[in-house]
């Protein structure tokens, strides 16, 4: 109730009776704000700020605070700057570093090229010298040994070279003499050591290559003599050693090493390389290959640029150059300059966090005085303003921060005024009127005292807001604030707890006391309101608790006054003083709904149906559906225990539909069975209020296979007091389908003629209350006698319920009543029971299939 009448107390634009000087309820508020405020502190030097002003801000660690991320800042940006700074100098410097090593590799290659085919051109000039003497050309023809071998070594010793040999034109030596090796004929008739370069020889007119002779390189150059025609061929070679290596490191500045591939392996012939390091070199040359032009190999500790290149010999690859440059040793070069950019970092950041302690300093303290200043707001302390000298962006911060703490020291007391107080009638509200009943409860308790609590609730106030407005009933809520004040004698006593409710607190009053007041509040609110220029009539249901009687504690005290209140809008009494079976009772409604839910899923509801007899022809037409719960440990549960409940929740929907769906699907069983019946089905309020609902019927009738005409539906007159358009056009979609309407319990809601006529209804029902007692009572026969002569001028077809014996059937007959249902004929049955009294009863059914349906589309 009071929840649906809440827009007239929410109206809180217009100050109402709040602005009332005679209402001392603001007082409340005034009392709670002053015990929060402190006493007012003495000035203090504006630099002068506490540990305990500042204590809320120094809970962090102390490299936490704005000082330190101010110095930290500084000092991190630095640190980033410089360290960007580095790295960027350092990859300018690897950048440098390699593109330097990239030209040494290019120049040094380049040299090593020349020198090689310089070498490559001497070896061919002595051979060609060589080849034209005409002493070895006259040595050759006599096949002279010793001539020959006197010849090389004299010729070899004039062009210092290593080896030099004579071939004969099949390959085989004939003789030979080297510097490590002088003498004649060691290899006399000895196949020559290269022959795939003496192949290539004899293919043309000469080759040169480097190739391996016992173990050792050579550079080798093989001409043949002529006589003219080829009569021989001349091999003349220069040693490849460590001194050759050397000195083409004095050429081209690099380190190099002359490898041959043996299987799976490589040999270090010679090399510049610091003696030790031969073994680590082939390791990583197994690793990388020498396929690879250019790449970087660790020998040692020292990384190197390497540029490997494939000397043309008796096969591709089988004898190496390796030319290299150590890249640690370009790098170190700039390690000065390393060296100074960190001693300049360290600097840096050591002046620039003396630097961000003064500016940090300068920020900080009237900061620390703003959080000082802010810590005692927090405590509830507005009296002392926050005082900085500073005319900059600070000090502008601190008068805004005074401003502030003015306006929220001003807003707060609304505040705690407006929590305490109703702004329409200047009454507590419910939070004042529990911090009042609170303190009732500590100090009654202390005198052993009791006292009641009140609450009310008007009856009818939705109404005058509907018809008047909100304004109008805003102004009949302020009213009846000031009669029950002026009754109770203490505004402080009074509380308006929202919507329409109100309470009223006495004190030391018992029972009996509190029954007297009641009686007085309704009396005092019989008399006429004015609201809009008329008088407005409102009753009050009220609810009485009494301390300690029926609780010792507010919540519980305000609760069980709740409980009486309804129990006392529920029986319609005025007033109830609460009742421990009011408890329970609501208790059990509560448990009963969640129950509820529960039934519908496992199928815990029943349909009964009870017979509906034509007394003109004495036999059944047409059931009624009504539902039943059969409840696991309950047992048989009856309607009126869950149903009012279900309807105030909103779950009668669920229900509803779950009984249209089963009674409908029943329908259908008996239509194809050849025993057609109308089936009459109960709708709530909210059914009729549902969008849905014409849709969901006309669903389950095709589903089901139903003619409309033997499904009727029955409706209140209290269906229509909410929303009666909504309610009709409702009805008439229903009427549209086919379906027969009518209205149940007539006589017994709000009725209205003009509704009545409006309405596509075809069926009145009588109530019982009315029915049950027309024999004995005149004033009933002639409202039933009355009704059934209206419905029939209407065009309508009446029924009666809750006819119990044969002499009321014989006097409802007697007065043109059309049908009866009750007990006379047989109470409510499941369908199988209901098929066998069908069956057996002399009021069962004794007429064609094609009659019922028609007899039910009158309706």
């Amino acid at each position: 109730m009071g929840a649906a009448r809440e827009p007239a107390g929410r109206r809180l634009g217009r100050d109402g009776g709040a602005s009332r000087p005679r209402r001392r309820a603001g007082d409340l508020a005034d009392r709670h704000f002053a015990s929060r405020r402190p006493a007012r502190a003495e000035p203090r030097d504006p630099g002068d700020v506490s540990q305990a002003d500042v204590a809320p801000m120094t809970v962090l660690p102390r490299f936490r605070t704005l000082r330190a991320r101010i110095i930290v800042l500084f000092a991190v940006l630095v640190v980033v700057g410089q360290a960007i700074g580095y790295l960027l100098m350092d990859g300018a410097h690897r950048s440098t570093a390699q593109q330097q090593l990239e030209r040494s590799l290019a120049a040094g290659e380049r040299v090593f090229g020349r020198q090689l085919q310089h070498s490559r051109a001497q070896l061919a000039q002595a051979a060609g010298v060589l080849a034209a003497d005409f002493a070895l050309r006259e040595a050759i023809a006599t096949r002279d040994a010793a001539t020959l071998a006197s010849v090389l070594a004299n010729h070899g010793r004039r062009i210092a070279a290593s080896t030099m040999m004579l071939l004969s034109l099949d390959g085989q030596v004939l003789a030979d003499a080297r510097d490590d090796q002088p003498g004649v004929g060691r290899r006399a008739a000895s196949r020559v050591p290269y022959p795939e370069l003496f192949e290539r020889a004899s293919r043309g007119e000469g080759a040169s290559g480097v190739v391996i002779d016992e173990g050792r390189p050579y550079q080798v150059v093989i001409v043949p003599v002529l006589a003219p025609v080829p009569i021989a061929w001349i091999a003349v070679g220069f040693l490849i050693d460590d001194d050759l290596a050397n000195d083409l490191k004095a050429l081209t500045g690099l380190e190099v090493s002359f490898v041959a591939r043996q299987r799976d392996t490589f040999v270090v012939l010679a090399s510049t390389m610091a003696p030790g390091l031969d073994a680590t070199l082939t390791r990583r040359l197994l690793a990388t290959g020498t396929d690879a032009v250019a790449h970087v190999v660790e020998v040692g500790e020292d990384r190197y640029g390497t540029r490997v290149l494939a000397l043309e010999g008796e096969r591709k690859g089988q004898v190496s150059a390796v030319l290299q440059q150590s890249i640690d040793e370009l790098l170190r070069g700039y390690d000065r300059l390393r060296q100074f950019l960190a001693v300049l970092a360290v600097a840096s950041v050591c002046v620039l966090v003396v630097l961000g302690y003064l500016v940090a300093r300068g920020i900080t303290r009237p900061l620390a005085m703003l959080g000082a200043g802010a810590a005692r707001m927090r405590r509830g302390d507005y009296s002392e303003p926050i005082v900085v000298r500073q005319r900059d962006e600070v000090g502008m911060l601190a008068d805004s921060f005074n401003r502030m703490r003015e306006d929220i020291a001003s807003r707060e007391r609304e505040i705690l005024r407006l929590a305490y107080v109703d702004r329409l009638t200047g009454l507590p509200n419910r939070a004042g009127f529990n911090e009042r009943l609170e303190r009732a409860i500590v100090s009654h308790r202390g005198i052993g005292q009791r006292f009641a609590v009140v609450l009310l609730n008007l009856d009818r106030f939705r109404l005058v807001n509907d018809t008047l407005g909100h304004e109008a009933g805003d102004d009949v809520l302020r009213q009846v604030g000031d009669r029950l004040v002026a009754l109770i004698g203490d505004s402080q006593h009074v509380a308006r707890f929202g919507g329409d409710e109100f309470a009223v607190l006495l004190d030391r009053a018992d029972s009996g006391g509190a029954t007297r007041v009641a009686e007085r509040i309704l009396d005092c609110l019989k008399a006429p309101f004015g609201a809009a220029g008329q008088p407005v009539h409102v009753g009050a249901s009220l609810g009485l608790a009494v301390f300690p009687d029926h609780a010792d504690d507010a919540g519980a005290l305000a609760r069980h006054a709740d409980m009486a209140m309804f129990a006392a809008k529920r029986t319609h009494v005025g007033y109830a003083v609460f009742d421990p079976s009011h408890d329970v009772a609501r208790q059990e409604h509560l448990s009963l709904l969640g129950e509820l839910r529960r039934a519908v899923e496992e199928r815990q509801l029943r349909v009964h149906y009870q017979p509906k007899i034509d007394l003109a022809q004495g036999r059944t037409y047409g059931v009624e559906a009504l539902v039943r719960w059969e409840h696991p440990d309950r047992g048989l549960v009856p309607p009126s225990a869950f149903v009012p409940f279900a309807e105030q929740t909103g779950f009668i929907r669920t229900v509803t539909r779950w009984v249209l769906d089963e009674a409908i699907r029943q329908c259908g069983e008996w239509h194809r069975n050849a025993s057609p019946l109308n089936v009459a089905i109960n709708l709530s309020t909210r059914d009729l209020h549902d969008p849905g609902l014409v849709g969901l019927v006309s669903d389950m009738l095709a589903r089901h296979r139903v003619p409309a005409p033997l499904v009727t539906l029955e409706i209140t007159e209290s269906s229509f007091i909410d929303d009666p358009e909504l309610a009709l056009r409702t009805l008439r979609s229903l009427r549209a389908l086919g379906l027969g309407l009518s209205i149940d319990d007539f006589g017994t809601g709000f009725s209205s003629l003009g509704y009545l006529k409006r309405l596509p209804v075809g069926e009145l029902k009588i109530d019982r209350t009315f029915v049950s007692g027309m024999l004995g009572d005149r004033d009933d026969l002639v409202i039933v006698r009355s009704t059934v002569e209206l419905a029939h001028n209407l065009g309508l077809r009446v029924v009666a319920e809750g006819v119990e014996d044969e002499a009321v059937v014989e006097a409802l007959r007697r007065i043109g009543c059309d049908a009866a249902q009750g007990w006379f004929a047989s109470p409510a049955q499941a369908p199988d029971a209901l098929g066998a009294w069908l069956a057996e009863s002399p009021w069962g059914i004794r007429q064609p299939r094609d009659e019922v349906v028609r007899s039910a589309f009158v309706m």
